[in-house]
């Protein structure tokens, strides 16, 4: 079996930013054809960007889901720290952490340093694309490619449409999900799109639970996962993500929405003391 199916994502693609995420799309556009550009921070980060991408492309060719070697699959990524690297791409992904200024201040960059043709998308997972949009040169030829953690194992996008995006690049996006071997959602922009808006709702809610004494994080977790066939709780999720992370999100989401978003007192004790989830060791529960 291939990931290499028929061509349907652009010929070079550009992600800003070679995190986790940003790995994760440039190996996603890797092994559906493209040739992928990084731009990182320094050139510290551009080796460490460089060496995950290549070990996620490794364990593809481990797992026999693509053909031939890693120097062949490694020669169609170019990571650089030079933002002039993007010239070539017809799209480029911005994936750099959700703070509003560097968000503005990357894609503005961006687009200083692609063609005129070339498409911009954001993986913002919170913030306003119209609000992006108004800070660009260009507004027609951009909106939100909003990707879900872990990328390769993720089936989701969210094509998130800005009031000015472009009919043409609301129909290549769901073009270029597809050929991803994702499936695409559409949604016009609005606090938290659909997937954050939801998920955070629901974590939101279960942290009240727990604050209140309803009930156990693991049986709170239980109870959506063999109750409503969720994949993993709304905790666990939690912590996956990261508090500080969701936290950020419900204060957003609180400032735009109203209260329901407002985020528990326990959650803010919870960051204040470290207690992030996974990355730091312990949330909701122990790692």
């Amino acid at each position: 079996m291939t990931e290499h199916h028929e061509r349907t994502v652009p010929a070079t693609v550009g992600v800003l930013g070679g995190g986790r995420m940003g790995a994760g799309i440039a190996h996603g556009f890797l092994i559906s054809g493209a040739r992928v550009v990084v731009v990182e921070v320094s050139a510290e980060a551009a080796v460490t960007a460089k060496e995950r991408i290549e070990s996620d492309l490794a364990k593809s060719l481990e797992r026999g889901k693509l053909d031939g070697n890693l120097d062949e699959w490694a020669e169609r990524l170019t990571v650089s720290v030079d933002y002039s690297a993007f010239q070539p791409c017809e799209l480029v992904v911005e994936a750099v952490p959700e703070l509003w200024d560097l968000k503005v201040s990357s894609l503005k960059a961006i687009e200083e340093n692609i063609g005129e043709s070339a498409w911009l998308a954001s993986n913002t997972s919170s913030l306003s694309i119209n609000g992006l949009a108004g800070e660009l040169q260009r507004p027609k030829r951009f909106c939100g490619l909003h990707f879900f953690n872990p990328v390769p194992a993720s089936k989701l996008v969210e094509v998130v449409l800005g009031e000015k995006t472009s009919e043409e690049l609301a129909a290549l996006a769901l073009t270029w999900v597809q050929g991803l071997n994702k499936t695409p959602v559409t949604v016009n922009d609005a606090p938290g799109f659909a997937s954050s808006r939801l998920g955070v709702a629901i974590a939101l809610e279960a942290i009240r639970m727990v604050e209140d004494g309803v009930a156990s994080p693991e049986d709170i977790d239980n109870a959506m996962v063999l109750g409503y066939k969720f994949p993993v709780g709304p905790l666990a999720l939690t912590d996956i993500v990261g508090l500080d992370v969701r936290l950020g999100i419900a204060e957003y989401l609180a400032s735009e929405l109203g209260e329901r978003f407002e985020p528990p007192q326990l959650m803010r004790d919870m960051v204040a003391r470290g207690e992030l989830g996974r990355k730091s060791g312990k949330g909701f529960y122990s790692y």
